[in-house]
């Protein structure tokens, strides 16, 4: 069953820190943590500081995922195993989140996340794209008009495309304005096919049915 909101809904869950590549300040050089977790859709790769989860993408390698991930926050990397006693501990309560949330049990992240590198625009817009609820969609059009940007629908889609924690900014519940899932998975690495029978998989873990298309 597909559960459309009427309106923006209330936040919830992940904490957002708006940190950014032109304001992060003196500790811009610590470098970041990457670590692949395993889980139920594959490998997940994450970067991480003790501030939070900095980036988060599914359908990648090592290291174009690294890679990607310098290049956006300006930031050099390190293997987790070589990180901080917090930011081993925070990709290992993400770990636990996440296989709570795949399994169908979980309903929300708390493990803040770090828009390093994100531009106003893309940040407006996953801002709004967070306060969309477990079990529930909106469409790129919605989205558009709860930042104040209506008919907007098209750069909203290229925003979503362009997240860099997903599932934690649940982009995969921003649908077409018909109904249909839309796109997703922006530069993550399959087919169209493959990467929206991916979202259809996250959509319906959380109860959610979308017709195909």
């Amino acid at each position: 069953m597909t559960a459309h909101l009427p309106g923006p809904p209330a936040p919830y869950t992940p904490p957002v820190n708006p940190s950014s590549g032109a304001s992060r300040g003196a500790g811009a050089a610590e470098p970041l943590a990457i670590a692949v977790l395993k889980s139920t859709l594959g490998p997940v790769h994450v970067a991480a500081g003790p501030d939070g989860i900095h980036g988060l993408e599914l359908r990648t390698t090592s290291e174009a995922f690294a890679a990607s991930v310098a290049r956006r926050t300006g930031r050099p990397t390190q293997r987790i195993a070589d990180a901080d006693p917090a930011t081993r501990a925070l990709v290992g309560r993400l770990e636990v989140e996440l296989a709570e949330h795949l399994a169908g049990r979980g309903h929300g992240f708390s493990v803040p996340v770090v828009l390093d590198g994100v531009g106003d625009w893309d940040r407006r817009v996953l801002e709004g794209v967070r306060t969309i609820p477990h079990g529930a969609t909106a469409s790129y059009g919605e989205v558009a008009r709860w930042i104040g940007s209506p008919g907007a629908a098209r750069a909203v889609g290229g925003a979503v495309g362009r997240n860099p924690v997903g599932l934690l900014i649940p982009c995969h519940r921003v649908i077409a304005g018909d109904g249909t899932l839309g796109g997703y998975g922006g530069s993550w690495f399959g087919s169209r096919t493959e990467l929206l029978a991916l979202k259809r998989t996250l959509l319906a873990v959380e109860g959610v049915v979308v017709p195909g298309r």
